[in-house]
């Protein structure tokens, strides 16, 4: 019998490139996919599993960029779990969804762990039914690095006013064609977008930014966040960045910010 499963997944995605699998590089969907397909009593390194129609398919709720890391990234999969055969010679047999878990985080890397499986509604689709996500950005900006956290924040040489920040991000609050900030020149679809809280908190050396909306364009939270750097060293004005939203060109923005600084901390049903 066929379910639909909702799994939550944390990855750290250094070294990935990127959510999405691609053909010839390693990413944390195909990295699940060949674990599940392992489970189900198929071959993931079959020449038929690197199709563009594999036989597992895990549907992500979006697809972050190489480099960028997941606190709680939602995905769903259908699967006849009742085809399950466990290394252990286990006779075939309904696996539950705490034996599905342990065994994916038996078999992914270190840097890939599924937090929850359930079981979904037919109709329960990771993507489509997403209705808001979560994303932070970690930014250092002292005279002391960290060492431990250096695969998870962007470290700057010289300290951001964060009031003038603040003040800036005022700007992307709310439904606005974010086109000047979408890293895709080729998006055919719109490029309307709803930013529903834009916070900026310092804690010390390290500025937090943490972003709510109902959905994100391409590399949209790095270029918020690259704009928002250059309103904190003064080489843009807080008001510059209405300016930038009006003129829907990506090249009035500010840079894209480095992946390793974003992680997405969770999505809405």
């Amino acid at each position: 019998m066929v379910k639909n499963y909702k799994l939550t997944i944390c990855y750290d995605g250094t070294r990935y490139c990127g959510w999405e699998h691609q053909p010839g590089r390693d990413s944390v969907q195909g990295r699940i996919e060949m674990v599940l397909a392992r489970m189900c009593g198929m071959d993931p390194l079959a020449s038929e599993f690197f199709n563009d129609d594999p036989p597992v398919d895990l549907i992500g709720a979006g697809r972050t960029d190489a480099g960028v890391h997941a606190l709680a990234m939602t995905a769903s999969v259908k699967l006849d779990t009742e085809k399950v055969i466990f290394s252990s010679g286990q006779k075939e047999k309904t696996v539950s969804t705490s034996e599905m878990r342990n065994y994916l985080n038996r078999y992914l890397p270190d840097d890939i762990s599924v937090t929850e499986v359930h079981e979904a509604s037919d109709r329960f689709h990771a993507r489509y039914n997403a209705a808001g996500k979560t994303y932070r950005y970690m930014i250092e900006d002292g005279p002391v690095k960290s060492v431990f956290d250096r695969r998870y924040i962007t470290c700057l040489d010289r300290p951001l006013d964060t009031e003038l920040m603040k003040e800036a991000s005022r700007y992307i609050i709310g439904e606005h064609d974010f086109k000047s900030f979408c890293g895709n020149s080729r998006m055919k679809k719109s490029t309307v977008r709803l930013v529903d809280s834009l916070n900026i908190e310092r804690n010390r050396d390290r500025v937090i930014i943490t972003v709510h909306g109902s959905g994100f364009l391409q590399n949209m939270v790095r270029i918020i966040v690259g704009t928002l750097i250059e309103v904190g060293y003064g080489r843009m004005k807080p008001d510059d960045v209405k300016t930038v939203l009006e003129a829907r060109d990506r090249k009035k923005a500010g840079p894209t910010a480095p992946a390793k600084g974003l992680m997405l901390m969770g999505v809405d049903y």
